[in-house]
C-alpha cells in the first residue's frame, strides 16, 4: 500500500510539471501572435466608411423636439420664479401676520389688565360705601352682576351688603355665590 501512495505521488508531481511547462509555451505563443497581428495592422488599412446624411424627416422631428424642450424649460423656469417670489411674499407676510398677532396679544394683555383694575377699584368702593347704599344699588342690579361683585369683596363688606338688600334678591344672589363653583371639579 505505501508503493501506491508513492507511485501517485508522482504521478501528481509529473501533471504538475507538464502543465507548468505547457502554461510557459502558451505564454509566449500569445506573444509572438500578438507580434504577428501587430505587423499586420501596421499595414495598409481600409479607409473608414462615410455616414449618410440623416434624413430630413428625422432632423426636422428632433428639431421639433429640441424646441418644445427649450420652451419647456422655459416655462418651467418662469413657474419656479413665480414660485419663488409667491413663496417670498408669503413668507414676509407671515412675518407682518406673527407681528401683528404680538402686537394684537400686548393690546389684549394690556386691555385685560386694565379691565381687570376697574373691577378691582369698583369692588373697593363698593366695600367703602355704606351697606344701607350698596346694598339699594345691589338689589337694582341682576343677581348674576351682583353676585360676580359680592364674590370678590371682602366678607364682612359682602355680609352687610346682603343683610341690606331685599331678600328675594339676596337669595338670589347667595344662590348664584354657592352654584358658582359646583361644577368646578374636586381633584
Amino acid at each position: 500500500m505505501k508503493r501506491r501512495a508513492g507511485r501517485g505521488a508522482l504521478v501528481v508531481l509529473a501533471l504538475m510539471f507538464a502543465v507548468s511547462g505547457a502554461l510557459r509555451i502558451g505564454g509566449s505563443l500569445g506573444t509572438a501572435l500578438a507580434e504577428n497581428s501587430k505587423a499586420e495592422a501596421d499595414g495598409p488599412a481600409e479607409a473608414p466608411a462615410e455616414c449618410p446624411a440623416p434624413p430630413a424627416a428625422l432632423a426636422a422631428a428632433l428639431s421639433d423636439r429640441e424646441g418644445r424642450l427649450a420652451a419647456q424649460e422655459a416655462a418651467i423656469s418662469d413657474r419656479e420664479a413665480a414660485l419663488a417670489l409667491a413663496d417670498e411674499a408669503i413668507t414676509r407676510r407671515l412675518t407682518e401676520l406673527q407681528a401683528a398677532e404680538e402686537e394684537l396679544r400686548k393690546t389684549l394683555a394690556l386691555a385685560d389688565g386694565a379691565a381687570e383694575e376697574d373691577i378691582t377699584r369698583l369692588v373697593a368702593v363698593y366695600e367703602t360705601m355704606k351697606p344701607k347704599d350698596a346694598a339699594r344699588l345691589f338689589d337694582a342690579m341682576e343677581p348674576d352682576f351682583a353676585a360676580g361683585f359680592l364674590g370678590r369683596m371682602r366678607a364682612d363688606a359682602a355680609a352687610a351688603v346682603l343683610a341690606g338688600m331685599q331678600p328675594e334678591r339676596a337669595y338670589a344672589v347667595s344662590a348664584i355665590l354657592a352654584g358658582r363653583n359646583a361644577m368646578a371639579p374636586k381633584d
